[in-house]
């Protein structure tokens, strides 16, 4: 039996995350990073979960997204309540997860083409 390796053409896939780096595609990055199916944001200036305020989520909420997974690096941890208030306030869920339970996630749901995004937070 011959096995082909095929690579999503459709949408972006996270190939490796952990809590310094997450692997989009072949393109490592190693500072924080917002993720949909079609593009990457780096410039998202934040390295540690505790320092997240709301203003950090307005970037993530003008993807519109249904879904936020939140990866907080390598072990989850929950950010602020007024923190997750911006989510709930307008209507958009966040799981939050270490990184590579986000990818593994990320990847799940890009896959079945749901409106979601990735944030991951790396140190």
């Amino acid at each position: 039996m011959e096995l082909n390796l095929e690579r999503p053409r459709d949408y972006l896939f996270v190939r490796h995350a952990d809590a310094h780096t997450v692997v989009v595609v072949d393109r490592p990055f190693t500072a924080s990073i917002l993720l949909t199916r079609d593009k990457v944001i780096d410039d998202w200036n934040i390295a540690d979960v505790a320092a997240m305020t709301p203003a950090h989520v307005e970037p993530i909420l003008a993807l519109e997204p249904d879904v936020v997974l939140l990866g907080t690096g390598a072990r989850q941890q929950f950010p602020s309540q007024a923190v997750l208030a911006a989510f709930l306030q307008r209507g958009v869920g966040v799981e939050v997860m270490d990184n590579a339970a986000a990818a593994r996630t990320w990847d799940i749901l890009a896959s079945e083409g749901r409106n979601a995004a990735a944030a991951f937070i790396l140190s």
